[in-house]
């Protein structure tokens, strides 16, 4: 029998179990850890050892070589058999009624742990560290490789261990551990949206494409001059621009009047092209010429004029009166 085995044994527990499930056993709270059930004769053995508490186990499966750790929560099982959670037997690729070894272990605290959520699922819940941390009070140790499961809200949410410190399997009782997260199985980088600025065409509904033009930045005072008589014109107005140097006054308006013209008040006049002036003294003069013509009773004689003067210039003309 499996006593007669390890009674007669060296200085350390090793025995084989038949492995069943929690579901065979009325224990529901057994699957909130990773703590098995042994038979009677196993706390007989153990404490004859003086395996001292927490009691730590080393579980090896020879048919697949997959090795877990976990703890014991009661000595109730019929001889021969053993409990555990049926997540942990698919972790150790157990089925019911394989032969599983457990070997007492002496395993050391755990300072660090890396953990990885199946699902982002679980990075859904309102408070995942605390739903974690009261979950891991039913865990004894940790192994690197195995996969945990924290039961919520009538759902369960599978946990990969990545890595633990300062071992391959360590002790969480009673000692703080500190515990990061890598992104879940199912996480996938968002792809960022790629901005084309040099886009030049657009799809139409009927789906020929269109080429976009760039519209045209504004520029103020620009167009055409258009006549009072309603005669076409020949001359552009252009920009109005003012050079700095019209605007000089005082020691410089003589400069002002000898290049542009000045008012009778001494006021500087510019005369730029597209420019209308009003009340110049060359308009002022030419029509005082004309009514002294037509005091005398002469016929006025219109001034001679620069052939290069022959363009429309808008508000100017002569006087002329007719005799009675």
């Amino acid at each position: 029998m499996f006593f007669e085995r390890f009674l007669h044994g060296g200085s350390s527990f090793e025995q084989t179990y038949y492995c069943y499930p929690s579901s065979f056993i009325d224990k529901p709270n057994l699957e909130a850890g990773d703590k098995v059930i042994m038979p009677p004769s196993a706390l007989d053995r153990l404490a004859f050892l003086h395996i001292q508490y927490p009691m730590l186990f080393e579980l090896h499966n020879d048919a697949t070589d997959r090795i877990s750790h976990c703890g014991v929560l009661e000595f109730i099982a019929e001889e021969g058999m053993i409990y555990m959670p049926y997540w942990m037997m698919q972790n150790m690729l157990l089925e019911e009624g394989d032969i599983v070894q457990v070997k007492n272990a002496t395993l050391p605290k755990g300072t660090y742990v890396k953990l990885q959520p199946h699902t982002m699922d679980f990075l859904d819940i309102s408070n995942p560290k605390a739903i974690l941390e009261t979950t891991l009070r039913n865990f004894s140790c940790l192994t690197t490789g195995d996969s945990i499961m924290v039961a919520y809200n009538n759902k369960k949410y599978y946990i990969n261990i990545i890595e633990t410190k300062p071992a391959s399997a360590i002790s969480i009782t009673e000692t703080d551990c500190e515990v990061d997260f890598a992104p879940p199985l199912d996480y996938k980088e968002p792809v960022k949206p790629s901005i084309n600025t040099t886009q030049t065409t657009v799809s139409t509904d009927k789906g020929s494409p269109v080429e976009r033009v760039p519209e045209p930045k504004f520029t103020p005072f620009t167009g055409g001059g258009t006549r009072l008589d309603g005669k076409p014109t020949k001359q552009q107005v252009t920009p109005a621009t003012t050079p700095a140097k019209d605007l000089l006054v005082g020691p410089d308006r003589k400069q002002q009047n000898t290049a542009g013209g000045s008012s009778e008040s001494g006021r500087p006049i510019r005369k730029k092209a597209g420019t209308l002036v009003f009340g110049s003294s060359t308009n002022s003069s030419s029509l005082k010429g004309t009514q002294k013509g037509a005091a005398k009773g002469k016929e006025p004689v219109p001034e001679p004029t620069n052939k290069e003067e022959t363009k429309f210039q808008a508000f100017t003309g002569k006087k002329y009166t007719l005799k009675g």
